[in-house]
């Protein structure tokens, strides 16, 4: 590993690291041949599955009459709790509170009864509406407030984070003030809705192939549902149309399902729920209320922060304290509180079990921060954008964080700094000032935010990753490593690190289906470390099959080691040079071993939850978004009509697919804070459970100008991959810019003189609302 380090920061010119190349599936994509998972071809003899859910969010299963459902065309099997082989539980945790089927305790509208197994799934589906159940109902706690008003119950323990004394500095502040903020949750709509294929071998052999960003963890689900140990699971998983969280732990119950059904069937089976089914069933990005009291004074500077954020959990824990923990990690961003004390508020509720969503409570987080901040510029009279800057984390005394981890890499400055230049800020709000003072009726907004987010599982555990790297004695590669394809480019940033390796073409390297069977005990692929930790494993691996080939090679043609180095399409081995394929047949004549395993730890990490304190991130990443907005103060409705991005992706591995996940990011995140509103209703059933009542952003939706750079010349400063950074979850939150300058342009109609305190998601009725609050509160 030492050897792969020295050569991290090597990138030739002319090598496929750095280069702008396509998505090794996006020809594919948009021609329709990329092979998911219902598109596998149907092995002999298969079933399909579905499921039966329960009617009503809270009470208890009288009575369950399944006849009907088993005397339906087609219905092969009918399948309870008491068929499950194994353990009736996929819990994550190891609190064992998600049952695979209900058999007592009914916790949320949706909740998993029964399946049923039939020749198609239109059979399937249909006699799944068939049952007869009998239920005593209990009134269900659907919201946080209610949650609270209910006495708070908990799915998992709480945390505080805390430094320096907080009832000190806000008692010493010049000024004080409280507020309370509603941050709503998000649908992640993956494209491809939740799917599992399991096909039965000999023995108790299983091989499931599932739409899953853990595989690792679905095969544990897998054993622990069938009895059986983990060596006779194989998941596979070669793409998902889209993931974002959603398939971390949400595609635990298809998969078992699926499997249970093949074990006692001793047939495939295929379990797709309907999008109505999906939406209803998984979990979805936590919505949040953050109650703050801030100490500041009248230059801006923050004093003291005291901040309670609670969460709509849901019906179990599922990954609901991690994400809680994360919020706290991020509701600083990029500004030092001097002092501070902030607690999470997992609450138990009704409905879904909300899950892992794009940023893991660190968008939830970073929105309170952003919060913070516009509190203080308007009861300051001071542009939001100057009390940023004003509280950003700095020299020494003032550069450690609320989990007290020393900000190390801070270049928030610079690219704020850097894009408030490129996009002239100073000269458009004033501009947009001037234009609002004479448009009664059209109201523009403008807002310029920054996004710092920590790159590392919090558990610390998940920080590693392996990999699997086969040479062929034709000069070409197999690669295999334990990340997961869901669209982001994580497969061909691999594939580019270790066609860069070895210097041969892209085209050389076979990228592999994700399968337990190759790489065992794999991280989930989330918390944006995708290509830092896989692509360091590869390297390992290619660094292990480069150390033989060069010792070979000195031996063979008798030279120094250090005269041989792996080029661009050839090896030079003292004065001679030979193709990459030469060296390898002469390695296999005299057989050397051409098969690699790879593996990689994160250095430096820590985090001691009990004591709020450690070192859980190993670096962070910045980045800023510059947004301009216009709002009918009539109906509320508003545009977005340009955004100016500069994000930093390190020394990036791949520019063209970096800008994509920046734009897509943003756009996610735009909808998750405009748009995208969850809705139950007084029974705990989910309306906006479809795209016609759930509305993620469009096509027409997009910022009419749409700017987007990377900071050049911003190389990692820790030793990760070529010193790129990670890039999948924060550009996210580059889009808290569009609900600030929303914010901006409502303020707008009360001169600038009150804090909207608009509430996410800013939907039109929402900002209507903040506009007549706002003429209010000057009337008044």
């Amino acid at each position: 590993m030492a050897d792969a380090r020295r050569k991290l920061d090597i990138a030739t010119e002319s090598g496929p690291v750095g280069g702008s190349l396509a998505h090794d599936s996006a020809a594919k994509h948009v021609a329709g041949e990329a092979v998911y998972i219902d598109d596998i071809a149907a092995p002999e003899g298969m079933l399909h599955a579905y499921l039966g859910l329960s009617t009503i969010a809270h009470g208890r299963l009288i009575s369950l009459d399944l006849a009907s459902v088993r005397a339906a065309p087609g219905v092969v099997a009918v399948l309870t709790a008491q068929d499950v082989p194994g353990v009736n539980d996929i819990s994550s945790t190891h609190r064992h509170d998600e049952p695979l089927f209900a058999t007592d305790r009914i916790l949320f509208h949706g909740q998993p009864l029964f399946a049923v197994v039939a020749e198609t799934r239109e059979q399937a589906r249909h006699a799944a509406t068939l049952a007869e159940a009998d239920y005593a109902e209990d009134a269900p706690v659907i919201d946080i407030a209610a949650a609270r008003a209910a006495g708070g119950a908990l799915v998992t323990d709480p945390l505080k984070l805390e430094r320096g004394d907080v009832a000190e500095a806000l008692a010493a502040s010049p000024r004080r003030l409280k507020g309370s903020m509603a941050i709503g949750g998000q649908e992640h709509f993956y494209l491809e809705s939740q799917i599992a294929l399991a096909v039965p071998g000999e023995d108790e052999d299983m091989h499931v192939f599932v739409s899953t960003q853990h595989p690792s963890e679905v095969q544990h689900m897998v054993s622990a549902v069938l009895g059986v140990g983990s060596h006779a699971v194989t998941i596979e998983v070669r793409r998902m149309g889209g993931g974002f969280g959603g398939k971390e732990t949400q595609a635990n119950l298809f998969a078992c399902v699926a499997a249970v059904a093949a074990r006692g069937l001793k047939r495939p089976v295929k379990l797709r729920p309907d999008r109505d089914d999906d939406m209803a069933i998984t979990g979805k990005r936590h919505d949040f209320v953050c109650d703050y009291e801030i100490g500041f004074d009248e230059d801006g500077r923050i004093h003291a922060v005291d901040a309670t954020y609670a969460a709509r959990c849901g019906w179990n824990a599922d990954l609901s304290g991690p994400v809680t923990d994360r919020a706290l990690f991020h509701m600083d961003n990029c500004y030092f509180y001097p002092a501070v004390r902030a607690r999470s508020e997992p609450l138990f509720t009704n409905t879904c079990s909300n899950t892992a969503f794009r940023g893991f409570g660190g968008p939830q987080g970073m929105v309170g921060a952003e919060r913070f901040i516009e509190e203080v510029a308007y009861a300051t009279g001071l542009d939001p954008l100057e009390v940023r800057k004003r509280n950003f984390y700095g020299e020494p005394g003032r550069d450690v964080t609320p989990y007290h981890q020393t900000v190390e890499d801070n270049i928030a400055g610079h690219v704020i700094a850097e894009l408030e230049r490129r996009c002239d800020y100073q000269a458009r709000r004033a501009a947009i000032r001037e234009a609002n003072a004479k448009s009664a009726i059209i109201k523009r907004g403008i807002a310029l935010t920054p996004v710092k987010f920590g790159i590392s599982f919090t558990a610390t555990w998940f920080n590693q990753a392996g990999a699997l790297v086969h040479v062929y004695t034709d000069g070409t590669v197999a690669l295999n490593h334990g990340g997961t394809e869901m669209g982001q480019g994580l497969y061909i940033k691999v594939a580019q690190v270790v066609a860069q390796a070895f210097g041969i073409g892209l085209e050389q390297v076979k990228i592999t289906a994700t399968t337990t069977g190759k790489v065992p005990n794999t991280s989930a692929t989330a918390a944006s470390s995708g290509s830092d930790l896989n692509g360091m494993a590869a390297l390992d691996a290619c660094e292990t099959i480069k150390k033989r080939l060069t010792e070979f090679a000195a031996k063979h043609w008798q030279e120094r080691p250090e005269d041989i180095a792996f080029l661009q399409g050839r090896v030079r081995i003292g004065t001679r040079e030979i193709a990459f394929r030469e060296l390898v047949q002469a390695a296999h004549i005299a057989r050397i071993q051409l098969s690699a395993t790879g593996f990689y730890a994160t250095p430096k990490i820590h985090w001691d939850r009990k004591a709020g304190r450690g070192h859980p991130f190993y670096y962070f990443a910045y980045g800023a978004a510059a947004a301009e907005v216009a709002i009918d103060t009539l109906t509320g409705e508003y545009k977005v009509e340009r955004v100016d991005i500069l994000h930093d992706c390190g020394q990036s591995l791949n520019p063209a697919i970096d800008k994509g996940q920046i734009e897509g990011g943003f756009v996610q995140g735009m909808g998750w804070l405009t748009t995208e509103e969850l809705v139950w209703d007084e029974k705990g059933r989910l309306s906006t459970h479809a795209p016609s009542t759930y509305k993620i952003p469009v096509a027409s939706d997009r910022p009419r100008i749409f700017n987007v750079e990377l900071l050049e010349n911003a190389p990692n400063r820790e030793p990760t991959i070529h010193r790129s950074k990670a890039v999948g979850e924060p550009p996210l939150m580059l889009a808290i810019s569009v609900l600030h300058a929303l914010s901006d342009a409502v303020a707008s109609v009360g001169d600038y003189r009150v804090c909207p305190r608009l509430d996410a998601p800013a939907t039109p009725e929402r900002v209507l609302d903040a506009v007549e609050r706002v003429r209010a509160g000057v009337a008044s």
